[in-house]
């Protein structure tokens, strides 16, 4: 199952209901257009860290299909909750020229991923590990540890949309 809110910027914020605390709302500044992948990195990582209780509260493990729901909206930046059981996994995608950044809250992910004209590197990534890049990367994730695993992401700009490919060896660069 997956859930999205419905988008309601006009006080420039939008901030999911279960988890409207004032530390997520000092996190997601509104007046920030566009954040760096070191600012999303710290994001992610204190989202998690901050506020594990209460997403551990709100997330969703489903193993016929992936779930999500977004955790803050703003003109730069957007916040997700990611669930993944065992098997469960992305295609080889990039995010539409945008930065991010994601953190495992809880279980493991092996990841591939790449960078124009370089090789695909691969990496286990656990509970607390973020990892945070720039427009120009493209990768993978997979849950084969077959444990429960919730993940943050963060991306800005804002709802891109992403592209994927046949093999990480196709990503030519944004």
């Amino acid at each position: 199952m997956t859930t999205s809110l419905p988008v309601n910027l006009k006080h420039t914020k939008d901030i999911h209901p279960d988890i409207d605390f004032p530390l997520l709302n000092d996190l997601v500044r509104a007046e920030r257009p566009l954040w760096t992948p070191d600012e999303l990195r710290e994001l992610t990582s204190a989202v998690t860290r901050e506020l594990a209780e209460p997403l551990l509260g709100i997330v969703r493990f489903d193993s016929r299909q992936r779930w999500w729901t977004r955790l803050a909206l703003t003109m730069g930046v957007e916040l997700w909750l990611l669930s993944w059981t065992s098997g469960q996994g992305t295609e080889p995608h990039d995010h539409g020229g945008a930065s991010g950044s994601f953190t495992i809250l809880r279980g493991e992910l092996h990841e591939e991923f790449a960078f124009p004209n370089d090789r695909v590197r691969t990496a286990e990534r656990r509970a607390g590990a973020t990892v945070a890049f720039g427009p120009n990367r493209a990768h993978l994730l997979r849950n084969v540890a077959g444990e429960q695993t919730a993940t943050v992401h963060a991306y800005s700009p804002p709802l891109r949309p992403m592209r994927e490919y046949r093999a990480l060896t196709d990503f030519a660069g944004i």
